[in-house]
Parts: C-alpha cells; sequence; structure tokens
C-alpha cells in the first residue's frame, strides 16, 4: 500500500492531502487541535479495500490558511472543489470534531454525494449554542476564547507548546496518548506561519456556521449515519446525550460509545474505531 501526499488548487486555494489505496472512496476529515496526521492509524487499514483521501481542512497542516472563508458552507465547498478535481462522485465521509462540523454541512449540501457519514466525538455547533450555560461554558471555555480577536494568537506565540500539550493532556483519556514524535509533529504544524491563526479562524466562524444551521435544523440527514465518541470526555458525552443530539439531525443512526476513551478516539482507541469503520463501511461499492 502506497501513501501518496499531493497539493492541488481547488475552491480557490491550495490543499494539501493525503491519497492512498484503491476502490470506493472514503475521505477523512479531521478536527482540532490536529491535521491530516491524525488518520495515521485508520489509513493503512482502509485502504486495504477503499480509496482513501484525507485533507489537510483550510487553515491547517500544509492547505492554504487564508484570512477568510472559515465558515462550514465554504470549508464543505473546498472538498467540494477537492473531489471534483480528482474526479470523485460519491464518498463515504468520515469526520472528527471540526473535520465532523464540515462533514455535516458537506452532507446537507451535497446530500447526493454521500453514501454513509460518520461522526466523531462532535456536538454540532448549533446545538453546543443553544445549549451554553455556566456548565456548559466551564468544558467550552476554548471555543470562548478562540473566537476573540487576535489576543490568543498574541498568547500562544512561541508557546505553542504548552497550548497544545493541555488539549492533548486534558482531552485524552490516557494524558500521554500523544507524545515524542506525534506530538512533536502536531507542534511543528502549528508553529507554522498562520497555523494557529487559522484555527481560531475555524472557531471564529461559529456565529456564521449557527445562522447556517438554523436555516436547515429541521431536515434531517438521510444516509446511514455512525456517531462515535469516547465516554469519558466531559465536553461531549459527559454533558450531552449524545445518542438524542444525532438521532434529532439524521434518519439512520448507529450511537457507538467508546469506554476509556477521551476526545480522540482514532488516536485513543484506533483498534476500535477501526473495526468500527469497517462494518460500517462494508457494503460500500462505490456508487
Amino acid at each position: 500500500m502506497v501513501v501518496q501526499r499531493h497539493t492541488l488548487k481547488a475552491n480557490g486555494i491550495r490543499q494539501h492531502y493525503i491519497d492512498a489505496g484503491s476502490g470506493p472512496a472514503v475521505v477523512l476529515l479531521h478536527g482540532f487541535p490536529e491535521t491530516n496526521y491524525a488518520w495515521r492509524h485508520q489509513i493503512p487499514v482502509l485502504a486495504e479495500r477503499y480509496r482513501v483521501i484525507a485533507p489537510d481542512l483550510r487553515g491547517y497542516g500544509k492547505s492554504d490558511k487564508p484570512v477568510t472563508g472559515y465558515d462550514k458552507r465554504t470549508m464543505a465547498a473546498d472538498l467540494a472543489g477537492l473531489l471534483d478535481s480528482l474526479g470523485i462522485d460519491r464518498i463515504a465521509l468520515v469526520g472528527h470534531d471540526r473535520g465532523a462540523r464540515v462533514a455535516t454541512r458537506f452532507t446537507k449540501d451535497n446530500s447526493g454525494r454521500v453514501n454513509r457519514l460518520v461522526v466523531m466525538d462532535n456536538v454540532p455547533t448549533r446545538i453546543v449554542a443553544h445549549s451554553m450555560n455556566a456548565r456548559i461554558a466551564r468544558s467550552y471555555w476554548f471555543f470562548l476564547f478562540h473566537q476573540v480577536l487576535d489576543l490568543p494568537e498574541a498568547l500562544i506565540a512561541g508557546r505553542e507548546d504548552v497550548w497544545l500539550r493541555h488539549f492533548f493532556t486534558d482531552w485524552c483519556y490516557d494524558p500521554h496518548t500523544i507524545r515524542d514524535q506525534d506530538f512533536d509533529t502536531y507542534l511543528q504544524a502549528y508553529r507554522a506561519p498562520g497555523a494557529v491563526r487559522g484555527a481560531m479562524a475555524d472557531y471564529r466562524a461559529s456565529p456564521e456556521d449557527v445562522l447556517q444551521d438554523e436555516e436547515d435544523a429541521d431536515v434531517k440527514i438521510q444516509c446511514p449515519t455512525m456517531s462515535i465518541w469516547g465516554k469519558d470526555f466531559e465536553a461531549v458525552g459527559g454533558s450531552f446525550d449524545m445518542a438524542k443530539v444525532w438521532g434529532s439531525m439524521v434518519e439512520h443512526l448507529r450511537a457507538e460509545p467508546i469506554a476509556q476513551c477521551g476526545h480522540l478516539p482514532q488516536e485513543e482507541q484506533p483498534e476500535i474505531v477501526n473495526r468500527l469503520l469497517m462494518d460500517f463501511l462494508d457494503g460500500w461499492e462505490g456508487s
């Protein structure tokens, strides 16, 4: 199995992506505070049966980091442009965290292109906003802090290691999950020019994302959908009834909580996630 890395320009930005395997297309969208490196445990397994496409989202990794365009409709259009450039029509779509927000918007805006959807450890932006109270705010402090203009970049500059280490330690069931080379890989990504600003811009688009989500809140996603979450992450499984949340969003839901797991299931419990993905994708033939 050959893992290739490419860049191409689509929807007005230069996008970096991993391309591995052959067969029906499976797209993996990473979240914060990661890049497409987050899928290193899934790509070899999925690529045995599928063509795996794993882009760095706008503002992240080695993709462009423009000043604007971080609302999820535009980021979903980034994916549509990438797929069009690759000649790929229908896909199975997997998104984690911020990537799940992009995946959800892509599926709603391009329902005919998604055969099945996986959302990992994500509460939709609209539901977070409507549920905000003192308790939720304690868990989602970063959601609010990252939306402050300019200040996060000023405080994080030169201390990206402290910033990232907090999230990887606090968000994982085992605080040593992301260490050594893995941590250094993420650290170098977020030390790149514009990288912190890109991630902040993703969060700063939340008010626009909420408005977009409210426009079609009553429209349920029709394709088979699996929601995976870590049972031990307070901000998601500890604060929301995830089966109820996603049951209100989709017509056909498979709910899969994972024990001894925090916010990063694909890194914390990769064997379980791989088994769930391969089982859920079974039968996906590319049309």
